[in-house]
């Protein structure tokens, strides 16, 4: 019952994901061939509220759903930790057509051969917490 909040939420997300076509393969290969704006207009506006909503966070005093205080910690400067970090997940996205999000969206319309990708993705993360701490950072 306590996770019903967040479980809505998440339906609510993955339709309009779907809605909006962010979760298609059509949409993604068109915009990793630059036909379309599409794709861009949706990441856009993603980062635009993103922007926004940090200076809410930071210039009010606002509490999290569990009524403790938000912090933001500060990123490492750098730009290798990123790049790398971007083109891998780059790479991941143009290769299976799907990032974290819509895989979720995939599963749940239907897109059963998705269930690769996400048990792919999830060992995938297995192994990173196996050798985060070998890493460079």
């Amino acid at each position: 019952m306590r996770y019903l909040k967040f479980l809505a939420v998440g339906i609510f997300f993955g339709i309009v994901m779907y809605k909006s076509e962010a979760a298609s393969w059509f949409r993604i290969y068109e915009m990793f061939h630059f036909a379309s704006f599409h794709m861009y207009g949706i990441i856009g506006s993603a980062v635009i509220i993103g922007i926004i909503g940090v200076q809410i966070i930071k210039r009010k005093d606002l509490k999290t759903v569990e009524n403790k205080e938000m912090h933001l910690s500060p990123k490492n400067p750098g730009i290798y930790r990123y790049l790398i970090g971007g083109i891998i997940f780059g790479l991941g996205w143009a290769l299976t057509g799907a990032c974290p999000g819509p895989m979720f969206v995939l599963a749940g319309a239907g897109f059963y051969s998705i269930l690769v990708v996400i048990v792919g993705s999830i060992l995938g993360t297995f192994v990173y917490g196996l050798l985060h701490k070998k890493l460079p950072h």
